[in-house]
């Protein structure tokens, strides 16, 4: 596990689980959270920035950089997630409005200097479309180097959730998943697969909510909303609630736990029931693919994770050893 404070950038579209995470990278002493940017996808832009002030004040965090972002994907109109979310992204808790104030500048732009500014190379913790992160190596190709990998949530090596092939986060914006993951970056692409199965108690979750600090009471409430959700997708055991986009943050944290593989990942981009896949090419047969030969850069898959290091980890983060 990282013992010096890794610097992290997380972009978000800060709704029940991206909140879960945005606590934990607010929290956890292995990381420097430099900026947060925001992006559309789970709520409307501005909610989404509403709700990650909100979110900073209930974690206690310093004075920390937040910016707006994509409103949109690159090509296709908006799909937000009420319906999982709630109808503003925070599972209708009905928090306080935050005291603190977005930058007067756009992510991509807070990115940069964020980047430019740093000595030392900064990784993009992306829990949302990635539409802000391929504006920003489009715009400023001069900043790849400054980026020390992308731990991105996002696609799937199976069985989508917001349609049967494909993942939300790529599925809004499969345009821009394909122009991150074709950059040739250190890429790690923790899917729905450890999305689902890194996950705490609902025991954990009573505790969570009975603690007097709000980061972990509002953990608990967020928690809560989850189960129910998790009850109707089936992919979670009765007693358990994932913890979604926090399990990504814990990757960046501590990657032991994790089984990964390296293997090209393409983003499939046409029209149809598979837009927005992530098509991740597991064969290890040289040559294998008798079509005609693509350059599709490899990224570390991550297959499974062992839940119970990153449920301690998530806990003692906000609750304490």
């Amino acid at each position: 596990m990282t013992t010096t404070p890794q610097p992290v950038i997380l972009d978000v579209d800060t709704g029940v689980d991206d909140a879960l995470a945005l606590l934990l990278a607010a929290r956890h002493p292995a990381l420097d959270l430099r900026a947060v940017t925001c992006t559309g996808g789970n709520a409307p832009l501005a909610q989404v920035v509403q709700n990650t002030l909100k979110v900073l004040d209930a974690a206690g965090a310093a004075p920390i950089p937040v910016a707006a972002g994509a409103h949109r994907p690159l090509l296709e109109a908006p799909q937000h997630a009420a319906a999982i979310h709630g109808a503003d992204g925070l599972a209708d808790l009905g928090l306080a409005a935050s005291a603190r104030t977005p930058e007067a500048v756009h992510a991509v732009e807070l990115l940069r200097r964020t980047l430019t500014a740093s000595a030392e190379p900064i990784t993009l913790i992306s829990l949302a479309p990635l539409t802000n992160i391929a504006l920003l190596l489009r715009t400023h190709p001069e900043v790849r180097d400054r980026i020390a990998r992308v731990v991105m949530m996002g696609g799937a090596v199976g069985t989508g959730n917001a349609t049967a092939a494909a993942e939300f986060n790529v599925w809004h914006d499969p345009e821009a998943a394909a122009i991150v993951l074709g950059e040739g970056l250190d890429v790690l692409m923790y899917g729905l697969e450890p999305f689902y199965r890194v996950s705490v108690t609902h025991a954990d979750v009573e505790a969570l909510s009975a603690a007097h600090d709000p980061a972990p009471r509002l953990a608990g409430a967020l928690l809560t909303h989850l189960i129910g959700i998790d009850a109707t997708e089936e992919r979670v055991a009765d007693d358990r609630v994932a913890i979604g986009d926090a399990g990504a943050v814990c990757a960046a944290i501590d990657s032991s736990p994790l089984v990964t593989r390296v293997a090209p990942v393409e983003v499939a981009l046409a029209p149809g029931a598979t837009r927005g896949q992530t098509v991740v090419d597991l064969r290890t047969m040289e040559g294998a693919d008798i079509s005609a030969a693509r350059a599709v850069p490899p990224a570390t898959v991550v297959l499974d994770a062992d839940p119970e290091p990153y449920r301690r980890l998530f806990l003692e983060a906000l609750l304490g050893a």
